[in-house]
C-alpha cells in the first residue's frame, strides 16, 4: 500500500467540496416562484431557450434560469423550475421555500416528472432528497442512491477506457488473484450475494416513504433493465461459467412457510426424481374451445417439455380429436354422454366442477413425476426449462406455484403482472390504471392467482382449478417461481371480451363474489350507464396493447414480455396449422 494520499489529505478533499456550494446570488427583483405557485400552467408553456454564453454581469440564478432553458428548450416549463431548485439546493444556503417547493412538485406532479424527465434528472432528484428529504427514510434512501449512482458514475466511466463495451463481462481468464483495497476480499460471483443485498434493501427502503417511492423504485427499475452496468455484466458471468443447476434452479423458486394450523401434505413416500433428463411432467385441461386454440395451447406446451397432456374435450369433436392424435404425447378424451355414463356420479352442470372432476381422474391414474391443471387459453413461461425447475424443488414441496400474467389484447408477447409479482403494493395500480386502478385486483380482469404443477402419488390430495387442496383446505407446503409466469390469454380482442361477458358476469370469473365491490360490480354500473361505448373504454384503457399502457406497466416493472410464437409451435409439433387442413 501506497504511502501517499490521492487527493492531498482530506482537508483539500472538502475544501473542492465546498467551494461549489457557495450560494447562488440573485440580482434585485429576481427570486424564485412562490410555495403556492400554480403549477397546471408550467405543465402546458414550453421552455424558450434564452441565448448566449454565461454572463459574468448577470446573477447565478440568472445565468442558471439561461442555461436550463438552453438544454430544456420545448420542453415544458414545469421541468425547468425543477432543474432551478435542484440548482439551489445544491448550494450551502438558498431561499427558506425552495426545499418545500422541490417537494410539492414530487408530492402533486411525480407521475408528470416521471414521465418527462430523463434520467440523468431523475437521479439528480433522488440526490435532492438526501439533503432536503421531509423524513428520515427519504433522506436515508436518498443518501443511499447517491452513494449508488455516483459509484457507478466512477467506476462505469473508468471502464470505458478498458476496450470493452459497457454491455460486455470481462473474460474469466483475465482475472488477477489480487486483494482489492483496505484488504477485502474479492467479491464471490457465483455464491455471493452483495449485489442482491445492496439493491434489495434500497428497494426495501423506498417502500416506507409514498413520496419518494414512485422515484426510487422508477429509477431502480431502470437500472434493472439496463444492460450497461456491474450488476448485468455479473449477472452474464455467472451464466458464463461454473452454472450451478441446484443453485440456479432454487435461486428462482420461492418456499411457502406454512402456519402450524395451516394444511401440509407429507411427500417423504413419493420417489423424487433429480435428474432434469429423467423427470416427467405434464398438462391436463377441459377443453371447450375450437381447435385451432387447442392445437396451439398443446404444441406450445410440448415444444416446451411436457411428456404427456390429457386434453378433455367437453364439447366431443371427432376431427378434432384425429388431428391431435398426431402427436403421441396427447390422450384425447371426448366427454360426451358415454364418458359421463361410465363416471360415479353424473355429468355436473357447472364447468368448473367438470374440469375439476377430469383433473382429478388425470392425477389418480398418471405415472407422470408432476402433473398442472390448466386451461386452454394458458401458457406456462418459465425463467428455466420446467424440468430443471421441478427436479430441484425442495423436497418437501408438494406443488409449485406458476403467478398469473395477463396478455395484452391484441399482443402475442406482452403479459402485465401484479404490482405484487415485482415488489410493489397497491399504489402501483392508481399510476398504471389512472381511471380503474382502485378496483381491479392486481390490474387483472382475469385470475391472478396462477395454477400449480403438483407432485403425483400424494395421498388425498385433490386438484382444483388455481391451487392443491386436501380436504378442502389448500396445500401450504409449496413454493413459487420468481421470475416466470403463467400466461394468461383471458381476452384477445374487445370482440371477444363482450361475447364472453354475460356468461362469465353469470357463472364464470365476473360473477358477483359475496358483498365485496369487484369486477362484477364495475362492469354492471358501466353497462348501465355508458354501454358498450363504455365498456370499450375501460377495455382500452386496462387490457388493451397500447403504447400508454406499455409505458406505465414498464415503468413499474410490470410489463413482462414472452413471445408465444403459436404458430410457429403447431406447424413443429403437427406439421401444420388446422386452419391448412383439406376441406
Amino acid at each position: 500500500m501506497s504511502g501517499s494520499s490521492t487527493y492531498g489529505g482530506y482537508r483539500r478533499v472538502t475544501f473542492q467540496m465546498e467551494r461549489r456550494q457557495s450560494p447562488m446570488s440573485f440580482a434585485e427583483g429576481e427570486a424564485l416562484p412562490p410555495l403556492d405557485i400554480d403549477l397546471a400552467p408550467l405543465k402546458t408553456a414550453r421552455t424558450e431557450a434564452q441565448p448566449g454564453p454565461h454572463d459574468p454581469a448577470l446573477s447565478d440564478h440568472a445565468n442558471k434560469i439561461r442555461e436550463l432553458s438552453q438544454e430544456l428548450a420545448g420542453q415544458p416549463q414545469l421541468l425547468a423550475l425543477h432543474g432551478l431548485l435542484i440548482a439551489h439546493l445544491r448550494r450551502r444556503a438558498q431561499p427558506a421555500h425552495c426545499a418545500a417547493l422541490f417537494l410539492r412538485l414530487w408530492r402533486e406532479e411525480a407521475d408528470f416528472l416521471l414521465e418527462n424527465l430523463d434520467a440523468r434528472w431523475l437521479v439528480s432528484a433522488v440526490t435532492t432528497f438526501a439533503d432536503h428529504g421531509a423524513t428520515e427514510v427519504q433522506r436515508r434512501l436518498g443518501h443511499g442512491l447517491t452513494v449508488l449512482f455516483s459509484t457507478m458514475k466512477l467506476y462505469e466511466t473508468e471502464r470505458l477506457h478498458s476496450g470493452t463495451e459497457p454491455w460486455q463481462p470481462f473474460p474469466e481468464l483475465n482475472r488477477r488473484p489480487r486483494k482489492l483495497a483496505l484488504e477485502m476480499d474479492r467479491y464471490s460471483i457465483h455464491g455471493g450475494g452483495l449485489d442482491a443485498n445492496m439493491l434489495g434493501r434500497l428497494w426495501e427502503e423506498a417502500r416506507q416513504d409514498a413520496l419518494i417511492w414512485p422515484l426510487a423504485q422508477h429509477l431502480l427499475v431502470r437500472l434493472d433493465r439496463d444492460d450497461r452496468n456491474v450488476f448485468r455484466r455479473l449477472q452474464q458471468m455467472r451464466r458464463a461459467s461454473g452454472r450451478d443447476p441446484v443453485r440456479e434452479a432454487r435461486s428462482y423458486i420461492r418456499m411457502n412457510d406454512p402456519e402450524p394450523d395451516e394444511m401440509v401434505v407429507s411427500t417423504s413416500r413419493v420417489k423424487k426424481q433429480t435428474d432434469p433428463e429423467q423427470l416427467r411432467w405434464g398438462l391436463v385441461t377441459t377443453a371447450r374451445a375450437p381447435l385451432a386454440q387447442i392445437a396451439r395451447f398443446a404444441a406450445y406446451h410440448l415444444d416446451l417439455g411436457a411428456a404427456q397432456m390429457d386434453l378433455y374435450l367437453d364439447t366431443p369433436d371427432e376431427d378434432a380429436a384425429r388431428f391431435l392424435a398426431r402427436d403421441p404425447r396427447l390422450r384425447v378424451v371426448q366427454c360426451d354422454a358415454a364418458y359421463w355414463q361410465g363416471m360415479a356420479e353424473p355429468r355436473p352442470e357447472d364447468h368448473r366442477a367438470r374440469q375439476q372432476r377430469n383433473a382429478q381422474a388425470s392425477y389418480l391414474a398418471s405415472d407422470l413425476h408432476f402433473l398442472g391443471h390448466i386451461d386452454v387459453d394458458e401458457y406456462l413461461m418459465p425463467p428455466l426449462p420446467v424440468a430443471e425447475l421441478l427436479a430441484h424443488l425442495p423436497p418437501r414441496c408438494a406443488a409449485l406455484q406458476f403467478h398469473a400474467a395477463e396478455l395484452l389484447a391484441g399482443s402475442e408477447s406482452a403479459f402485465k403482472l401484479t404490482p405484487q409479482d415485482v415488489g410493489h403494493d397497491r399504489r402501483a395500480l392508481a399510476a398504471a390504471y389512472p381511471q380503474f386502478g382502485e378496483h381491479l385486483k392486481g390490474g387483472f380482469i382475469s385470475h391472478t392467482i396462477g395454477k400449480c404443477l403438483a407432485r403425483t402419488g400424494l395421498p388425498g390430495v385433490q386438484v382444483g382449478i388455481h391451487r392443491l387442496r386436501r380436504d378442502g383446505q389448500v396445500v401450504r407446503n409449496t413454493a413459487v417461481v420468481m421470475g416466470g409466469y403463467l400466461g394468461h390469454a383471458h381476452a384477445r380482442s374487445f370482440e371477444d371480451f363482450l361475447q364472453r361477458l354475460d356468461f362469465r358476469m353469470t357463472r364464470g370469473s365476473y360473477r358477483k363474489r359475496e358483498d365485496d365491490f369487484g369486477l362484477h360490480d364495475v362492469f354492471r354500473i358501466i353497462r348501465a350507464e355508458e354501454g358498450e361505448a363504455g365498456l370499450r373504454r375501460f377495455f382500452d384503457a386496462c387490457c388493451a396493447d397500447s403504447p400508454g399502457l406499455r409505458a406505465r406497466l414498464e415503468r413499474y416493472g410490470m410489463l413482462f414480455t414472452h413471445p408465444l410464437e403459436l404458430d410457429a409451435k403447431c406447424r413443429r409439433i403437427f406439421g401444420q396449422l388446422p386452419e391448412e387442413l383439406p376441406a
